[in-house]
C-alpha cells in the first residue's frame, strides 16, 4: 500500500499519516522534515528531491505526507495506491495550529526537523489564512482530484477524518 496525504497546513496530514503508517506498519516519510533543515531554514531543493527519491525507491510501500511540488510529487501521486487530501476549512486550520503550537511549545514535534520549535508568525498565518488557499493552489488541488479520481478520498471535516480512520483496514 502506498499512500499520499495532502491537504491544507494544520488540518491534520502528520497526525493521519502516523496513524495509518503505524496501522498498516508501513514506512512514513514527512515532507516537512526532508524540506526544512534546524532553524526553519530551507533545505536545497536537488538535495531534498534526492532524499524523497531515495525512500520512494528503497519502499515498496508507504506513507507520505506533505504538499511540496517540488519533490517528486508527480511520482508520488502516479504511484499512491490511495490518495487522501485534506480539505478543512481555514478557521479550523487556525485553530488547530494555535493548540498545536501551545502543546509543543518550546519543543519540536515528530513530523519536522529538530531544531525546528513550533511557532506561528505573521507569514505562517498568510499562509495558513490566505497564500495557502489563493487560486494557484486551489486549481492545483482541482487538478489533482480530477486526474487522481479514482484513487481520491477528500476529507472537509474532523467527522469525516474520524470515519476514514475508523475504516482503516
Amino acid at each position: 500500500m502506498k499512500i499520499v496525504i495532502m491537504g491544507q497546513s494544520g488540518c491534520g496530514k502528520s497526525t493521519l499519516a502516523q496513524f495509518l503508517s503505524r496501522k498498516g506498519n508501513l514506512p512514513l516519510l514527512h515532507l516537512d522534515c526532508v524540506h526544512w533543515l534546524p532553524g526553519w531554514t530551507e533545505r536545497d531543493r536537488a538535495e531534498s528531491a534526492a532524499i524523497v527519491t531515495r525512500f520512494l525507491d528503497d519502499h515498496a510501500s508507504w506513507v507520505i505526507d506533505g504538499n511540496y511540488s517540488q519533490l517528486c510529487r508527480e511520482r508520488r501521486l502516479e504511484e499512491a495506491d490511495r490518495i487522501v487530501m485534506m480539505d478543512f476549512p481555514r478557521l479550523v486550520c487556525l485553530s488547530r495550529i494555535i493548540k498545536r503550537r501551545f502543546s509543543y511549545a518550546g519543543t519540536t514535534r515528530s513530523s519536522i526537523t529538530e531544531g525546528c520549535p513550533e511557532k506561528i508568525d505573521a507569514e505562517f498565518l498568510w499562509w495558513i489564512l490566505w497564500k495557502g488557499r489563493d487560486h494557484k493552489h486551489r486549481e492545483a488541488f482541482r487538478s489533482i482530484l480530477e486526474q487522481y479520481a479514482g484513487k481520491v478520498t477528500l476529507l472537509k471535516s474532523q467527522r469525516e477524518l474520524d470515519h476514514f480512520m475508523e475504516g482503516f483496514v
